[in-house]
């Protein structure tokens, strides 16, 4: 983790010391720094702040008035299991398992594997299909204290999902969310096979242009200078949305991504964590507003 003296006037010097707990940077390599790694909006937020004791970035006062926004991922956030996968894992049909793991190693992208894998079911598999992907998600614990915690906040909160509108609506109805803050792909069941469709598409901007549903594309329309952008997710669809976000929060896949792109995130297990540590930030930005 980093500390940080401030050396020239409003620059952070930063040093590596012992991590503390929950945030993770292993120790922001110069290289990741890179125009290459982390774009240039990204890099102007931490040249101009200083690192706390916890690692957050202490934001000046025209960073701190920028609105707060978050963009979470569904699948295997949201909810503990990965919904696609455990979709396809069930059904089992031939074939799947190299699909999925050319997706999750990058040799395929998720447009091209997510749709690969649904191809593969019958669409006479319908009703089987919606029945268990709703039946069998379980919504992380403290979901609904993160969504108490932003409308006591005012804090804008998007649903990213790389996953299937069959599922992802329906298990978020219960919450409250306006449908125009769920993003999600669609599915068409009246062929032969299941086939996704992809009404979220790619912007001019989006270096990896087959993502299904673009989570950067979404996260574009917020500009850094105007909103505090928080990403939370878990896997290969929110690695490009990591190096756009100002503060990310991570699990499973995402985690070793950012470590390897020395992206400062800060691990959850439960939603709970992750209210936990907005609050502490919170509390940060305020004292660091004092003159």
């Amino acid at each position: 983790m980093l500390s940080s003296c401030t050396g020239l006037k409003g620059f952070a010097v930063f040093a590596v010391r012992s991590p503390l707990p929950g945030v993770e940077s292993r120790g922001l390599p110069e290289a990741s720094f890179s125009s290459r790694t982390i774009p240039h909006e990204r890099r102007l937020v931490f040249m101009t702040s200083s690192l706390t004791e916890s690692g957050f970035p202490v934001s000046s006062s025209a960073e701190a008035a920028r609105r707060p926004v978050i963009f979470c991922d569904f699948d295997g956030t949201i909810t503990e299991n990965d919904n696609i996968i455990a979709i396809i894992r069930r059904f089992n049909p031939e074939g799947w398992e190299q699909i999925a793991q050319d997706t999750i190693d990058q040799r395929k992208s998720i447009k091209q594997g997510v749709g690969e894998m649904f191809r593969l079911l019958p669409a006479a598999l319908k009703d089987e299909v919606i029945d268990y992907s709703i039946s069998n998600a379980v919504i992380r614990a403290g979901f609904q204290e993160l969504l108490d915690y932003c409308k006591a906040e005012n804090i804008e909160f998007f649903v990213t999902s790389g996953g299937i509108d069959f599922f992802v609506y329906p298990l978020l109805s219960r919450f409250g969310i306006p449908e125009d803050h769920i993003y999600c792909n669609s599915s068409d069941f009246s062929g032969e096979n299941i086939e996704i469709l992809w009404p979220h598409s790619c912007d001019e901007e989006c270096p990896n242009g087959q993502c299904g549903m673009c989570k950067t594309a979404v996260i574009r329309r917020f500009a850094a200078d105007k909103h505090d952008r928080i990403l939370i997710g878990d896997s290969v669809t929110d690695f490009e949305g990591a190096k756009l976000a100002d503060l990310v929060f991570s699990r499973s896949h995402l985690t070793t991504k950012c470590r390897e792109l020395g992206l400062p995130h800060v691990e959850f297990t439960t939603f709970h964590d992750v209210v936990a540590s907005l609050k502490e930030r919170q509390q940060l930005q305020k004292a660091g507003e004092r003159p």
